[in-house]
């Protein structure tokens, strides 16, 4: 039997240094080219950066999360957590961090704010960050979680169903309980979410929900064995396809971001032990590479944002050309 029990995620990324950064000091251009001073004091008012994020990177103003509140599941750590540091450095300073582990959240939750705070990204004292605790297999959990965040912003714009496990076993060899398990986490939990998520948007005009499911949904690994996971991401990409039609002429959109190969901390601990892996992988993917949690980071900014805001029911991928081959 192949046997590896394991989550996907990967552990908080200190921000890099290398970000570009607008403040009244420092002016960049699109291309990230340092403005002359001249320039940048002709071109920079008083209230010229009003529609960007606080000292965030410039890009279009629809992918600002500005003045947008967020709650991510499954973000401690992982994938999860790169999703909400990306939300931060797009401008949102209103974030819930749900986990599991209520403790785990929290700790997150002020290590992120330290972080981004500490080293200029936000201004300090800027960042409302929360971590909560809740079992998305629960529905009674994701309400309680919905509710603590409700009560703390007033609403939520953007939501992302990111907790999730893998496992793999052969089919024979799978035991129920865990395949049940797996189930209630994967599609239970995804749709507990995305319906609590909703009920909470509607009122207030609408939102974006982004159901984080894998290249899985559409292809079979190899050579690993995971049948009810593959499954499992099938039916979350499918759900989203099917809310994003009954909720779209009520303001809510419902996407679907599915990752390919990533290389999160606990996936590089286990192929590093498993080289063959590692090479069979990077062979199928047409780039050559497996991918970075970094590389998800654009993509969930523009599902997350107004950026999209006329895109509902969609996959989008991000898996090195995997699926096109």
């Amino acid at each position: 039997m192949f046997a590896i029990s394991y989550q996907l995620r990967a552990v908080p990324r200190v921000a890099r240094s290398s970000h570009a950064v607008a403040s009244s000091s420092r002016v960049l251009s699109a291309s990230g080219r340092r403005l002359n001073s001249s320039v940048a004091g002709s071109t920079q008012t008083q209230n010229s950066t009003d529609t960007l994020p606080t000292k965030g990177r410039l890009t279009l103003p629809s992918f600002s999360m500005q003045d947008k509140v967020a709650l991510v599941t499954g973000a401690a750590r992982g994938l999860g957590n790169e999703f909400c540091r990306a939300f931060v450095e797009s401008g949102c300073t209103k974030l819930a961090i749900v986990d599991l582990k209520e403790e785990e959240a929290q700790n997150a939750a002020a290590e992120l704010k330290a972080e981004f705070e500490g080293n200029g990204m936000t201004e300090k004292g800027s960042l409302n960050v929360i971590g909560v605790g809740c079992d998305v297999s629960s529905e009674v959990s994701v309400q309680k979680a919905f509710k603590i965040a409700t009560d703390e912003f007033g609403r939520i714009d953007s939501v992302v169903a990111s907790a999730g496990i893998v496992e793999n076993y052969s089919a024979f060899d799978y035991p129920f309980d865990r395949i049940k398990r797996l189930y209630d986490i994967n599609v239970h939990g995804a749709f507990f979410t995305a319906r609590e998520a909703a009920r909470r948007m509607i009122p207030d005009g609408g939102g974006s929900i982004v159901l984080v499911a894998s290249m899985s949904a559409q292809i079979v690994n190899v050579p690993q064995p995971q049948t009810p996971y593959n499954a499992s991401k099938a039916a979350v990409r499918h759900m989203a396809s099917s809310l994003a039609v009954e909720w779209a002429k009520k303001g809510v959109r419902v996407n679907t971001l599915s990752p390919g190969y990533m290389l999160t901390k606990l996936t590089r601990t286990i192929l590093e032990h498993d080289q063959e892996l590692k090479r069979t992988w990077e062979a199928l993917t047409p780039m050559g590479r497996m991918g970075d949690p970094e590389d998800l980071k654009g993509a969930v900014v523009f599902l997350a944002s107004d950026a999209s805001k006329f895109v509902t029911g969609t996959e989008l991928r991000v898996d090195g050309g995997y699926c096109i081959i």
